[in-house]
Order: C-alpha cells, then sequence, then structure tokens
C-alpha cells in the first residue's frame, strides 16, 4: 500500500493577526492533488489539526472539507489522531459518521490499535495509534493494569509501555505503523511548537517506537525530519511555517510503500501552497529596502524587517514600504551602539527623564511619537515607584536606629 504521512495543520492559527486560511485552504487544495496523483492508499494525519482546543468556525470547516476530499467517499483511508493543541473531543466528534467513509479518528490515547483494510491491494494496516499522551491521560490510561511503582515512573518509559501494548496487535501478514504526537529526543525545535516538555519529563527516548513497526509517523515539531538517524521514525513537519524561525525550511509531506514485512524508504514531496518566511537584515537602511522591493525580493513572502538606521523612522516612511509589500509583519529599527567617545558631553545624562522616555518610545515603536498623555503617565508612574523607593528607605533607616537602641 502507499501511504502518506502529514501532521500540524494547525487551522485557525495566525501571524501576528493576519489569517493564514486561504494558505490552509490551498494547502488542503493541493494535498488533495498529491494524494490523487501518487495513488495514497492511506493518509496518516498526526495530530495538530487545530491550533486550539477552540478553533473558529471556519477552520473546523476546512478541516472536514479536507477529510471528505481526501476519503473521496470511502476510496481512500485516513486516520487522525489528535495533537497537543487540540481537543480531543473535538477532533473525533464526527467518528460515527467519518468511519463509514473509510475515516479513523482518535482523540484519547487507547489500548487497541485501529485496523484499517486496503482495498486496492487487499492488505491490512495495523495503526498503534496514541494521540497526544498526557502525563493524566497515560496515567488514566494505565492505572487498570499498573502499580503504583509504575505509574509513577518516567513518562518515556510509560509510553513505551503503552506502544509495546498497541504492537501487540501487529501481525506478519499485516502493515505495521506506529503514529504519536510527542517530543522525541534528538528531534529539532522551532518557535511555533507549543513545548510538551519541562525539563525533558515529557521526551520520549526513540526506543519507544523499536515495537515492531516498519515505520512510525510521528507530528509536533514543524521541520521535516528523520529521528536518531533513523529512516523510518519521521516527523512530517507542518504544511506551512507558522514563525520566523522556520524562515527557509522547505515545507514537504511524506509518501512511501509498505507491504508487510517490508523496510520502510521514505520521501519527501515538498509543498508550494503557503506563502515563505523571510528575515530582511537591511543594514543599509531604507535606500536597501526599497532596491530589494524594486527588485520584488520575497515577494509572496511574510518578512520580518530589522532595518539600519541613524535617526527615527517615520510613520509616513513605515507606511510606505507597508503600501509596497503587504507581507512586512515587522518593521524593526536597529540603531548603532554608542560608547562614551560618540556621546564625549555625556549629553544623554543632561536631557530630561520626559525626553529620554519620548525617545525610547520613538526607538521601540519604529518611528511613532508618544501623546502628551501618555508622557504624563509615565512621568506619574515614574514619581510614585520614587516615593515608594524613599518611604521604603524611611522605613529601613527607623529600622535600623530602633535596631541600635536595643543593642545599646
Amino acid at each position: 500500500m502507499r501511504i502518506l504521512h502529514t501532521a500540524d495543520w494547525h487551522f485557525g492559527r495566525t501571524l501576528e493577526g493576519r489569517s493564514r486560511l486561504e494558505e490552509q485552504a490551498a494547502f488542503v487544495d493541493e494535498l488533495v492533488a498529491i494524494v490523487r496523483e501518487e495513488e495514497i492508499d492511506l493518509v496518516l494525519i498526526a495530530g495538530d489539526v487545530y491550533d486550539s482546543v477552540n478553533p473558529p468556525a471556519a477552520a473546523e470547516q476546512l478541516y472536514y472539507d479536507a477529510l471528505s476530499r481526501l476519503s473521496e467517499g470511502g476510496k481512500r483511508a485516513v486516520a487522525v489522531i489528535a495533537g497537543n493543541h487540540d481537543h480531543p473531543d473535538r477532533v473525533a466528534a464526527a467518528s460515527p459518521l467519518a468511519r463509514a467513509s473509510g475515516i479513523r479518528l482518535a482523540g484519547l490515547p487507547s489500548a487497541e490499535a485501529m485496523e484499517i483494510a486496503v482495498p486496492r491491494t487487499g492488505e491490512m494496516a495495523v495503526i498503534a495509534a496514541l494521540p497526544y499522551p498526557s502525563e493524566s491521560r497515560l496515567r488514566e490510561l494505565l492505572s487498570e493494569t499498573a502499580d503504583e511503582a509504575e505509574l509513577r515512573s518516567a513518562y518515556s518509559e510509560r509510553v513505551t509501555r503503552l506502544m509495546r501494548r498497541l504492537a501487540e496487535s501487529f501481525r506478519h501478514d499485516t502493515v505495521n505503523i506506529a503514529m504519536s504526537h510527542l517530543y522525541v529526543l534528538g528531534g529539532l525545535e522551532s518557535d511555533s511548537e507549543r513545548p510538551i516538555q519541562v525539563g525533558g519529563a515529557y521526551t520520549v527516548d526513540p526506543a519507544a517506537f523499536d515495537c515492531g513497526a516498519q515505520y512510525a509517523a510521528l507530528g509536533h515539531l514543524h521541520r521535516p525530519q528523520r529521528v536518531a538517524g533513523k529512516e523510518w521514525l519521521r516527523y512530517s513537519g507542518s504544511p506551512l511555517a507558522y514563525s520566523f524561525s522556520e524562515a527557509g525550511q522547505a515545507k514537504s509531506v511524506t509518501v512511501l510503500d509498505l507491504a508487510p514485512g517490508q523496510a520502510a524508504r521514505p520521501r519527501e514531496i515538498y509543498l508550494s501552497s503557503g506563502r515563505p518566511l523571510a528575515v530582511w537584515k537591511a543594514k543599509g537602511g531604507l535606500a536597501e529596502v526599497h532596491r530589494w522591493l524594486d527588485e520584488g525580493r520575497d515577494a509572496r513572502a511574510w518578512i520580518d524587517l530589522e532595518l539600519w538606521v541613524t535617526d527615527a523612522i517615520a510613520p509616513d516612511q513605515i507606511h510606505a514600504l507597508r503600501k509596497r509589500h503587504d507581507g512586512l509583519l515587522h518593521i524593526r529599527p536597529v540603531y548603532p551602539e554608542k560608547d562614551g567617545a560618540d556621546d564625549p558631553a555625556g549629553l544623554r545624562e543632561r536631557l530630561p527623564v520626559d525626553e529620554l522616555f519620548r525617545r525610547f518610545y520613538t526607538r521601540q515603536t519604529g518611528g511613532a511619537e508618544p501623546d502628551e498623555a501618555t508622557v504624563r503617565l509615565f512621568m506619574e508612574l515614574l514619581e510614585e515607584q520614587e516615593r515608594e523607593e524613599a518611604d521604603m528607605d524611611e522605613e529601613r533607616g527607623e529600622a535600623a536606629v530602633a535596631e541600635g537602641g536595643r543593642r545599646s
């Protein structure tokens, strides 16, 4: 059978307030085209179909539309598990209807593996499917068979035991697959994943998947990658770049052919539907940025711009840049470092506090000027802080005098 592995769709996610729904819909179109062209038999979606437990209605509609188009009325099998961003009940809510179309939805960890028949080849896929296994969900699932000492054992050990239990359903005449949404030791992270491990406590050893699976389809990390040097242990990555730490990453889905007992040889199919993310460092100032815009550089991208300037940027200059490129999300001025030699007369020390605040505000906002109400509020807060510090100094002084009196 031919299998496609994808994950981390994050439907409903925005980028600095900009909707990504149009890009996500374009990804669904591209994915449907890929499964048809590649004649995929089974689609694996390894969690985080939504970006939050309460996604917008448009994101839910896109998710259900994607499942319907991928399955094509039962022509193609689809298996979905919940990730740490998903509400498990929401992901699996349509299970009674979906199952009739060959779609299997798993919101919570279960002790039973999925079994999916593939009509085209007559083969059976057995999937050790483990939706995001939080500490509480693992404890609840294992409490019936584990003693207290086992329940207190390390998170990775509990995941390993559960994967072993699920893998008991593997047979020599079936295609045996593991699928989960978690952080496996050795995976490379980016800023857009919500952490699911604290101090390593939620880190899973790759050995947890040495349970007889021919392929392990992982979700959570957004960079497509194999783990621990194992070709069969992979994150498919997210279809779109969701933070500027992912700038320059090529996004993809993973495709592989598997027969019972056969070794996995995954290959990536690269995606083109999402707008790329780019980081610009314009050390040549505004003139350099306008030259890049004239050249059409990163015309489709969302851009994080660091702009080297010597003076504050005027609001009309910022407006002109954004008008030329709608993808300019951040415009952050970078000012030259100044040492004492650049300010021989100690000008900064002689400036009034309100003027220092105005200059700081202008730099932090990329050129905006604070109104008088904002300046007054800052000065009032500063005076209040100074009064509190003076009162504390007075109290400490009185306490010291009293202590000295007692000692004498």
